[in-house]
């Protein structure tokens, strides 16, 4: 079989969460900018977006409100429910067409296509390349087959090279301009020169305010050039805005682990909690959100609700 591994070991023998260290990334969702940011049912409850794995990276369905911890700037705070989540998803796939990517175009059109279909029809997905600058393939679409059309435009382009963050900055400006209920901004790069100039903090917290969950496919059969800026500073992009946001980072050691890496990815955004809890009244808005779970051998990442424009 085809191996797929979180690729947070990755980085680390690659020394990078060592450098992100020195900036001071929390591991937890990063709190919504602000009181009122939830969609609840009484003005002190707040709620998250949380996916709970075992080892195995499976989800796992059946936790109770006592099951959960949630903590905000190191304070507990109550949990009230704890149900499935069942609100559409406002996905946005960002597809790396960069020269780097030539050897994994046909494998992540013909696995694209599958994720599509099973994710397609209930939530509106969009497809973006940033091999050159970054274009919309497929504006967002409840219609799978103009999906599969623009997963079919997927090809390199020559000479390119990846402009990942400038790709991401992009949706998150996109997103401020939408409704939604839950957003989640999934990235397939395959590495190689990246012309993405800026520091990768000026993007992270903009991220995070934007209420989206950051994932990340990463072709792991080429090292990263460390001594390179480009490349240096997207692999802590990617390492912190994964972290700040509840998502997760996977390295896919050839082409064909793409298929189980968007198998798992699709299995935790069907299986998503939404978790409420009580937060006192205050002015001051957290600075950080943890979730965990109380059993054993399991691990709980979150996303806090944003609250729909008025």
């Amino acid at each position: 079989m085809p191996s797929v591994t979180p690729s947070r070991r990755t980085v680390r023998a690659l020394g990078v969460l060592a450098l992100a260290s020195l900036f001071g990334f929390a591991v937890a969702a990063a709190a919504p900018d602000g009181p009122g940011q939830t969609q609840t049912s009484r003005p002190g409850d707040r709620a998250m977006f949380v996916s709970v794995l075992n080892k195995d990276g499976a989800p796992v369905t059946d936790l109770t409100p006592a099951d959960f911890k949630v903590g905000e700037d190191g304070v507990a705070r109550e949990v009230l429910r704890v149900e499935k989540a069942t609100e559409p998803i406002t996905l946005a796939l960002l597809v790396d067409t960069s020269q780097s990517a030539t050897p994994y175009i046909a494998d992540m059109r013909r696995s694209l296509k599958t994720f599509v279909k099973r994710l397609g029809g209930k939530n509106p997905i969009a497809l973006t390349v940033f091999g050159e600058r970054p274009s919309i393939l497929t504006d967002y679409t409840l219609d799978v087959p103009a999906l599969e059309k623009g997963v079919d435009r997927l090809f390199p382009a020559s000479g390119s090279g990846s402009y990942l963050l400038q790709a991401v900055e992009e949706i998150y400006k996109g997103l401020s301009k939408r409704d939604f209920d839950r957003a989640v901004i999934l990235a397939i790069t395959a590495g190689g020169p990246e012309f993405s100039d800026r520091s990768y903090d000026e993007f992270v917290p903009k991220l995070s305010e934007s209420g989206a969950t950051f994932d990340a496919m990463v072709f792991a059969a080429n090292p990263p050039n460390l001594s390179d800026f480009g490349q240096r500073n997207r692999e802590l992009f990617l390492d912190a805005a994964t972290r700040a946001t509840g998502g997760d980072r996977f390295s896919l050691l050839s082409s064909m682990a793409l298929d189980g890496a968007l198998t798992r990815l699709a299995d935790e955004l069907t299986n998503q909690y939404r978790v409420t809890y009580s937060r006192p009244d205050t002015l001051i808005p957290p600075q950080k959100i943890e979730v965990s779970v109380r059993r054993p051998g399991l691990t709980a990442r979150g996303t806090p609700v944003k609250a729909k424009r008025q």
